[in-house]
């Protein structure tokens, strides 16, 4: 998602590509920070998350914890503007523990002798009118 934006914020095409993601009265994002993105990318999630601020719901999950976004976004004050507004009025669910992917890996003992996966913490934020 954030490519596209970012694609469609270089060819001034930003306005009809927000309309898709202001639509739905939920908009899920998963696995953010998995990438890192330029300044662009940031600037127009910050536009998107701006845009649909107190008027539609935000689901986001990431494995990355709030203080570390100034890096996945490439800029620290982006970064904190956008989760001034995905915080307020916000729900967060906070999970740490092993990855359900390499435990169900290591059940069906494809991980033989494996230590113990990489600790993971996904959290889960969502805003609402």
């Amino acid at each position: 998602m954030l490519f596209v934006l970012r694609q469609a914020q270089a060819e001034h095409r930003l306005d009809r590509r927000m309309r898709v993601y202001l639509a739905p009265k939920v908009l899920i994002i998963d696995e953010f920070g998995v990438w890192p993105c330029d300044r662009t990318a940031a600037t127009a999630l910050f536009a998107l998350i701006s845009a649909r601020y107190e008027r539609g719901s935000v689901i986001l999950t990431s494995n990355k914890a709030f203080a570390e976004w100034g890096e996945v976004l490439g800029d620290v004050v982006v970064a904190t503007a956008i989760l001034d507004r995905l915080l307020h009025h916000s729900h967060v669910i906070n999970i740490r523990g092993e990855s359900y992917r390499l435990r169900e890996r290591k059940r069906a003992g494809h991980m033989i002798g494996a230590q113990s996966g990489p600790e993971v913490t996904q959290e889960a934020k969502t805003t609402s009118e």
